[in-house]
């Protein structure tokens, strides 16, 4: 796989994504939108992989969609404004597929931001499980300032990690939401001192994941991701039907033996 906007490497049971253009600050070019579902397929397919780790490169996560590609879009004149706007459409929901790629990875996805993670940055962000930031980081949603309604994930997504009122405050001022104010809210699940300490935070995290049974791991995120479109009842009935169809081999047995041997359970990877 050729990619020019990632680097991406599997360690052990953890699948490492990181932003690889810091001279640019991040900025999510053409090729990003597509790259960025190439190696979430790719992840999605290897059954070592048990949790991956985003990160970023050089003092901001991402300054967001690279304008130029944005202003490409919008300075034609098209001589058929229907099917031009169905076009359009159609891009849109593209763009928004390389975000729902992450969301729906059948592994856990964490988050390390430092410095600035603005516009896209947000709608990324909010596709993974956990996000841990640096204590100078923040967090925009910038498209109100640009006269564009966020529409590639955030608006969608934000309102389950955050109280009503304050989404749309950042969403209608489009002002800094800064790290301190982001864990208070429970936004991120930690502050580090510096990107070092946040990469290792993560790490933690991800190794903590991947000791667990991959089976029940995928389980959960299935049965939470689920839940969000789901009533309390449909929710109970889903997780029934998931468990009484998945606990049926061996990591039940091994870890409740591990417990009471007090050693630590031994679980084999998940199917390709």
């Amino acid at each position: 796989m050729e990619l020019t906007t990632l680097d991406y490497r599997i360690d052990g049971a953890i699948a490492r994504v990181t932003l690889n253009r810091p001279h640019e600050l991040n900025t999510m070019n053409k090729a990003f939108w597509t790259e960025l579902i190439d190696v979430f397929n790719s992840i999605d397919a290897e059954p070592s992989v048990r949790a991956v780790i985003i990160a970023s490169t050089g003092k901001h996560f991402t300054a967001g969609l690279d304008l130029g590609m944005a202003a490409s879009g919008l300075n034609s004149t098209p001589s058929d404004p229907g099917r031009a706007r169905e076009s359009f459409r159609r891009h849109v929901k593209e763009m928004q597929e390389t975000f729902n790629v992450v969301d729906r990875c059948r592994v856990p996805v964490i988050a390390v931001v430092q410095g600035a993670c603005i516009g896209g940055g947000v709608d990324f962000i909010t596709a993974c499980d956990m996000r841990i930031c640096t204590e100078d980081a923040y967090f925009t949603i910038q498209e109100v300032n640009i006269a564009i309604v966020a529409d590639v994930g955030t608006l969608q997504r934000i309102p389950y990690l955050l109280p009503q009122g304050l989404v749309r405050e950042l969403a209608y001022t489009g002002r800094r939401f800064p790290a301190a104010e982001a864990k208070a809210h429970g936004f991120v699940n930690s502050v580090a001192a510096d990107h070092q300490a946040a990469l290792a935070a993560a790490d933690a995290m991800a190794r903590t994941i991947a000791s667990k049974s991959p089976l029940v791991i995928t389980g959960i995120k299935q049965v939470l991701n689920e839940g969000r479109s789901q009533t309390i009842e449909q929710g109970l009935e889903y997780v029934a039907v998931w468990n009484a169809g998945m606990l049926q081999g061996d990591d039940v047995p091994n870890a409740v033996k591990a417990q009471m041997a007090k050693q630590e359970a031994v679980f084999a990877d998940l199917r390709a």
